[in-house]
């Protein structure tokens, strides 16, 4: 198995520019255009996510979510700027597929994950707090023990 990687790994960045090589080949020039745009918008995919990050996990935290959740969307978003970063058609193709990939649906298992997916806290039914009575006095009886409510004053 150790062998298979090894293997995979030291045949893709031949195979990322035989790739390369076909294409340039077929369309001229404008494999660099691809390229150069491509690394742009990895580039700003990458500055975009790490700006966000901490509002993701202040999002997650807020709505009773799991901030991992949120620090594994933009882990896995920044791995796909860094393909898009890396020249090569194919790595493009695996960034793409990673950013389609919708943001709560974990790979392995297809199940939904989120703040509305969760278990519910243990105090969502009950309410704490305190009460006061209130009671309608009339101007005659005191309304706190020694205390009176006067009539209020005309002033002429």
């Amino acid at each position: 198995m150790r062998f298979l990687i090894f293997a995979i790994l030291l045949a893709f960045p031949f195979l990322e520019i035989a790739v390369l090589i076909e294409l340039s080949q077929r369309y001229g020039w404008w494999v660099l255009v691809y390229l150069l745009t491509i690394a742009y918008l990895g580039l700003k995919l990458i500055r975009n996510e790490k700006d966000l990050i901490a509002a993701r996990m202040f999002q997650q935290m807020g709505a009773g979510g799991n901030p991992l959740a949120a620090m594994f969307s933009t882990a896995r978003n920044m791995f796909a700027g860094v393909l898009l970063l890396i020249p090569g058609v194919i790595s493009d193709v695996i960034a793409v597929i990673l950013l389609l990939l919708p943001a709560g649906v974990t790979p392995a298992t297809g199940a939904q994950s989120g703040p509305f997916t969760g278990r519910p806290s243990a105090n969502d039914e009950v309410i704490e707090g305190e009460f006061t009575e209130v009671r309608e006095h009339s101007a005659r009886e005191p309304a706190n023990g020694n205390v009176v409510q006067l009539p209020p004053r005309k002033d002429s």
